[in-house]
């Protein structure tokens, strides 16, 4: 071992704070843009952290297992999936939650829940998707052989729909109202089930210790673009639009199935025991099959929200 790997190894031990930028991970989604928007705004410095663009969340979730990333943000039972897999991961932070967002697409000779049998549904293969699935089949009454599942990756929503390769689609913001604006109706969302799909800003328990100064700075750009989105939507929805591949009058749209959190919000839900994020976690460790003993006790921190 190297004299500057050993003074590194001891450095971690001692828990010193990292002096570099915290890299963290990302794909397109409209909660998650606040981030970009402080970065291209100034107010997220590049001393602070490395936001590193994906695809989608499957690819955030490797650069975590690689090591390429110490943070990503991801949907909270994608966070869970992360620990499954031996991540130590936290939460610090809640970015949005879901009500209205994450939708079932179908073409529009498809006019209930129950019509769904014998067609193709594709679904991104991520908690979220396998989530919203299991609710769609259940409210259908339907079985796993009653359908044909394509598994998709987000970036490939669109072209797949565009292609005539499927008759119902499980997909998110932005793509959902692109599709819904090719003639898609909107079968299923969200909204059916409340208070169960949260964004948030899933970081490795080490590096959250390691890296505080940089995570509290990363949050704070955070709320500050928030802060300007709530202030003045209008400007702000032209910086978004790049990003979102979309026009600036059509960024409303993507914010429309989205709750915000603000600051006490985040405050409220992480802090202390954090019960009902807690109970959430155990309700939805039982949908997707994940052992709740591997969640850890400490899994939500409000150590590294601003703090007025």
């Amino acid at each position: 071992m190297s004299v500057i790997s050993v003074a590194a190894w001891f450095g971690e031990l001692s828990g010193c704070s990292a002096s570099g930028p915290i890299r963290i991970a990302s794909h397109v989604w409209p909660g998650y843009e606040f981030l970009f928007l402080a970065r291209n705004m100034g107010w997220l410095k590049p001393e602070a952290a490395t936001l590193v663009e994906t695809h989608n969340a499957s690819e955030s979730l490797e650069h975590l297992l690689s090591g390429k990333v110490q943070g990503a943000a991801l949907t909270l039972d994608e966070t869970m999936r992360g620990i499954q897999q031996g991540i130590p991961l936290c939460v610090v932070l809640l970015f949005d939650v879901s009500s209205g967002a994450d939708a079932l697409m179908v073409k529009s000779h498809i006019k209930s829940l129950s019509d769904l049998k014998g067609v193709r549904i594709g679904v991104e293969t991520s908690a979220v998707g396998a989530l919203m699935l299991d609710n769609i089949m259940a409210k259908a009454g339907l079985l796993p052989a009653d359908i044909e599942v394509a598994h998709i990756t987000f970036d490939n929503h669109l072209t797949s729909w565009q292609n005539n390769n499927l008759d119902a689609l499980i997909t998110y913001e932005p793509t959902a109202t692109k599709i819904e604006q090719l003639g898609a109706v909107r079968l299923f969302d969200s909204r059916e089930i409340p208070n169960t799909i949260f964004d948030v800003l899933a970081v490795r328990q080490d590096a959250a210790e390691h890296y505080s100064r940089q995570l509290q700075a990363l949050i704070s750009s955070h709320f500050k673009a928030q802060e300007a989105w709530k202030s003045n939507p209008v400007d702000t929805a032209y910086r978004l639009a790049k990003r979102l591949d979309t026009n600036a009058g059509d960024i409303q749209l993507l914010f429309r199935g989205l709750e915000l959190p603000d600051l006490v919000y985040n405050n409220h839900m992480l802090s202390g025991t954090a019960n009902e994020l807690n109970a959430l976690s155990m309700k939805i460790s039982a949908l997707i099959d994940i052992n709740p003993s591997l969640i850890p006790a400490d899994f939500f921190k409000a150590d590294y929200l601003p703090k007025s």
